[in-house]
C-alpha cells in the first residue's frame, strides 16, 4: 500500500487526522491492525492481511495503490541524504551521530504526529546552546536559515523521572477547597509563601488537567519551561484557525505565581510618613533577579499593565510582545499603571532558595514592626521569643547556600544586630 502525498492540513484543530485523514475508517483500521512493515518516507506500507481483505484493498481503494504479493516484500530505504525523517527525531540515536533538523522534517513531524505543535523541544545550536522552543518557533528559525539539531521532546522525557514526581504531586483533591487553600498570613508559619513556590507550581499544572494523561503531559511541559530563560519565547502565535500556539493554561500557573501573593513591603525603605512606617529595607538578595511578566510596563504607551491571567489580556499567558522586568525594578519604581484587578503582572515562581529567603525576610520585617515604637506596642512583645527568632535569623543563610559573603549578607546581619540591640533594650524598659 502506498499512502497519498503529505500535504499542509487544513482542517479544524477538532478534525485533524495528520497523515491518515485521507483514509477511511475501515481502511485505517486494516492498517493499524494489520501493519507489518513501513517505510515513512517513501510512504509504503507493507499489510499481512487475510484474502478477503486484500480483494477489498486491491478493488475498492481507489486512493491507494495496492499490490498484492505472496510472499512479504522487502522495503529498500532511501538513501540517507533523501530522508526527511534523521536520527534524533523519532529514535534514540547518540547525539554525536545525530543531524541537523530542516523545515522538512518538522513538516513531515507536524503531519504524523497531531499534538507535535503544543510540544516543546530542546534543541541545540552553536549560536543559541540548548533552548527550549515551541514547533512553530523552530519552524520560522528554520525557514531563515538556523541550524540546530534536536535533543528531545517534552514527549520523550523518562518516566523513571516523570512518574516519581507525579506522584510527589499527587492526585488531584475531590473537594475545591484543597484546590484552593487559603494560606496562612503569618511570617512564622512555616507553610507561609507557598504560593509563590514551585511545589505550588506543579501541582497547579497536574491538578487543573482534564485528566490523568493530560495531568502528566502537563508535568512533562512544565519540567521543559521551568529551565527557559525567557517565557516569552515560548509563544508560537496562532495558527490559521485561530488557535493560539501556547502552552496549557495549568501549565503557565504552574510556572508564575500571581502579583496578588508577593508582598513586598519589608524590601521597601523606612518611610515614616506612612502609617505603618514602610518597609524594613532589608535587601532583595536572591529576589532580586526574579521575574515579572505584564503586557504594559511603560506608563508613556497607553493602557494599563496586565497579568497574564488577567481577563482582560484574555488569560493566554505570556506571549512575544509582554513586557519582561525583576522584582528589583518593581522597587526601584511606582509610576507603573497597573490593573486593580490583577495587579499588573506576574510573578516567576520561586525556588527553594528565594522562596526561603522571601520568607525569612517576612520573619524579619514582622519582629521589626513589631519593635518600633509606631508600628507595635511593646506591651504586646514576648521579648523572650523575639530574642530567639532574631538568634536564628542572625545565623540564618538562603537554602542549598552554603556561604552567604555578599553585600547583601553584611546588611542583613546589620539588621539583625539593630534589631537585637532595641529588642534588648525593650527588655530593659518593660517592667
Amino acid at each position: 500500500m502506498r499512502l497519498p502525498e503529505v500535504k499542509e492540513d487544513t482542517a479544524p484543530p477538532w478534525r485533524e487526522r495528520g497523515f491518515l485523514r485521507d483514509l477511511d475508517d475501515w481502511t485505517t483500521g486494516v492498517l493499524i491492525t494489520c501493519l507489518a512493515d513501513a517505510d515513512w518516507v517513501g510512504r509504503t506500507l507493507v499489510l499481512r492481511v487475510p484474502r478477503l481483505i486484500a480483494d477489498r484493498l486491491l478493488s475498492h481503494s481507489h486512493r491507494l495503490e495496492c499490490q498484492g504479493h505472496q510472499d512479504r516484500p522487502t522495503l529498500t530505504p532511501p538513501a540517507p541524504s533523501q530522508s526527511p525523517i534523521r536520527p534524533g527525531i523519532f529514535d534514540d540515536t547518540p547525539v554525536c551521530g545525530r543531524q541537523p533538523l530542516t523545515a522538512d522534517r518538522l513538516r513531515l513531524l507536524r503531519s504524523i504526529r497531531a499534538t507535535a505543535v503544543d510540544e516543546l523541544y530542546s534543541v541545540f545550536s552553536t549560536d543559541c546552546g540548548t533552548e527550549v522552543l515551541p514547533l512553530p518557533v523552530l519552524e520560522k528559525r528554520l525557514a531563515g536559515g538556523w541550524q540546530c539539531f534536536l535533543l528531545a521532546s517534552a514527549s520523550d522525557l523518562p518516566a523513571d523521572v516523570i512518574e516519581p514526581w507525579a506522584r510527589e504531586v499527587g492526585p488531584r483533591p475531590e473537594d475545591r477547597e484543597s484546590l484552593w487553600p487559603q494560606y496562612p498570613r503569618s511570617a512564622h508559619d512555616p507553610l507561609f509563601g507557598e504560593d509563590l513556590g514551585l511545589a505550588k507550581g506543579a501541582r497547579r499544572a497536574a491538578w487543573l488537567a482534564h485528566g490523568h494523561q493530560d495531568a502528566e503531559r502537563n508535568l512533562r511541559l512544565l519540567a521543559m519551561a521551568r529551565g527557559v530563560r525567557d517565557l516569552r519565547t515560548l509563544d508560537g502565535g496562532y495558527d490559521d484557525h485561530g488557535r493560539s500556539r501556547t502552552l496549557p493554561h495549568p501549565v503557565w500557573l504552574g510556572l508564575l505565581a500571581h502579583a496578588q501573593n508577593l508582598d513586598l513591603e519589608p524590601f521597601e525603605a523606612p518611610d515614616a510618613s506612612r502609617w505603618r512606617g514602610g518597609g524594613s529595607g532589608i535587601p532583595l538578595g536572591v529576589l532580586a533577579d526574579v521575574q515579572v511578566y505584564t503586557t504594559n510596563a511603560d506608563p508613556r504607551i497607553q493602557g494599563k499593565g496586565h497579568s497574564p491571567f488577567c481577563p482582560h489580556s484574555r488569560e493566554r499567558g505570556v506571549v512575544a510582545d509582554d513586557d519582561l522586568l525583576t522584582v528589583a525594578d518593581l522597587l526601584d519604581n511606582d509610576d507603573y499603571d497597573w490593573c486593580s484587578k490583577c495587579q499588573g503582572y506576574a510573578v516567576r515562581r520561586l525556588s527553594d532558595t528565594q522562596l526561603s529567603y522571601y520568607r525569612a525576610a517576612h520573619r524579619l520585617h514582622d519582629i521589626a514592626q513589631k519593635l518600633d515604637p509606631v508600628r507595635g506596642s511593646h506591651d504586646r512583645l514576648d521579648n523572650e521569643t523575639i530574642t530567639q527568632q532574631l538568634r536564628e535569623l542572625a545565623d540564618w543563610r538562603p537554602a542549598g547556600e552554603d556561604r552567604w559573603y555578599t553585600s547583601g549578607a553584611r546588611r542583613w546581619r546589620r539588621i539583625v544586630h539593630e534589631l537585637q540591640a532595641k529588642a534588648e533594650a525593650a527588655g530593659r524598659d518593660t517592667p
